[in-house]
């Protein structure tokens, strides 16, 4: 998230209301098992995001916010208390997720640091709950692989898994793809991506990691965050391959810190490069120390150009469906809010196809080998990632249970 996304923290409600004045459904719309009643749903991770998101969910009149965890017991119950979840059903420490998934939801939004991503996710899916959960899906290979077997699982037993990306949401982004996809601008031999925004507060670490848990300081820091490469560099990445339709062969790139003061291990600035079995390369430039916000993803194929992104115009020059498209904007919002209604109608309606999993999943996977391959100086294959198997743990033995 950048500084420009926070600023939507102070403006969200009135950008929800904007849109939900001709989006949401009202509850005598609502069919199937949910029709006389609103979907329980638990969220983990109230910190900043956490405590956005779940204000969204609140706006759709589908839900009812029921319970609240957090490893902070002030923030799970000052959420609590701003969500009007009764006080017995806040729960905080390291295992408050076990006690929100038994109290009675029925779907939860997980918004705490990735790492522990597929730890609350595999209790969710065993829980029979219905999962929304933010990107990254983990920081390791081996936790994001589990995530797309969650998804199975999910689909096998008709339980909802969504995860939260905003670009292919947009109708604009959504129409370009399509049309690269159709074959617009002929074969894509190149694909360009950038994420430039600004950094994170990386203060000095403690005894424990109980200080880098909240105010996206984690980003910092590859055990819990991912990285700012897998954390948020991955909307661009995801972009592309989105319009690449698959998954990297390869990575190579150089990578370096250029924050002041770096407490964290993240890398701050990257320059990759991805290698397709179909010969196509994707470039892609990632900086997060000091520049307005700016996520863009340039397809050059052999009849013509194609953009999509977070920021800016969404359009096809030159090729066989030209297409003027429009400006992107206000997409950190409307993204969310387009995802959770989704989530909700694929409830109701039981569909339980989950497609955003299997993307998720090859994206997470694409930044960790970019990370890696970065780091190590080296091409490195997605073969050779996966087989790696590297798991990476955090010591959370000092925190409370």
């Amino acid at each position: 998230m950048s500084s420009a996304n926070r600023r939507d923290f102070l403006k969200s409600s009135a950008l929800f209301a904007g849109l939900a004045g001709i989006s949401i459904v009202r509850p005598e719309q609502i069919r199937g098992s949910q029709a006389n009643s609103r979907v329980r749903l638990g969220v983990v991770g109230l910190g900043g995001r956490g405590r956005w998101i779940a204000g969204l969910f609140t706006r759709h009149p589908g839900y009812e916010i029921y319970a609240t965890a957090d490893y902070f017991q002030k923030v799970a119950t000052d959420a609590g208390e701003g969500l009007s979840v009764d006080r017995s059903r806040c729960f905080w420490g390291l295992s408050g997720y076990k006690k929100l998934m038994a109290s009675g939801v029925e779907a939860v939004a997980l918004e705490t640091p990735p790492y522990f991503f597929p730890e609350h996710a595999r209790a969710a899916v065993e829980a029979g709950l219905h999962v929304y959960m933010a990107k990254p899906v983990a920081v390791d290979a081996p936790g994001t692989l589990e995530i797309g077997e969650l998804g199975k699982k999910s689909t096998d037993a008709k339980r909802c898994f969504l995860v939260d990306f905003q670009i292919p949401t947009h109708s604009l982004n959504i129409e370009v793809v399509k049309r690269v996809h159709e074959g617009a601008i002929g074969r894509v031999v190149q694909i360009n991506t950038c994420y430039w925004s600004t950094g994170f507060a990386d203060p000095p670490k403690t005894d424990t990691p109980e200080s880098r848990l909240q105010h996206l300081i984690w980003v910092n820091d590859v055990n819990l965050g991912g990285s700012y490469h897998v954390n948020a560099c991955i909307h661009a990445v995801d972009g592309g391959l989105w319009i690449a339709g698959g998954q990297p062969l390869a990575a190579a790139g150089m990578s370096a810190i250029g924050r002041a003061e770096p407490h964290g291990d993240s890398r701050d600035t990257y320059s990759i490069s991805f290698e397709f079995a179909d010969g196509t390369v994707m470039n892609h430039s990632g900086s997060h120390i000091s520049y307005p916000f700016h996520v863009r993803c340039v397809a050059v194929g052999r009849k013509g150009t194609a953009e999509i992104g977070y920021t800016g115009n969404a359009l096809v020059r030159g090729g066989s469906s030209p297409y003027e498209g429009g400006e992107i904007s206000g997409l950190y919002a409307a993204g969310a809010l387009r995802n959770i209604m989704t989530f909700h109608k694929n409830i109701v309606d039981e569909e339980f196809a989950n497609p955003t999993v299997e993307p998720s999943v090859n994206s997470t996977l694409a930044t960790i080998l970019a990370r890696e391959a970065a780091r190590r100086r080296v091409r490195m294959l997605m073969k050779e990632l996966i087989e790696e198997g590297r798991r990476i743990e955090v010591d959370l033995s000092a925190l409370k249970a």
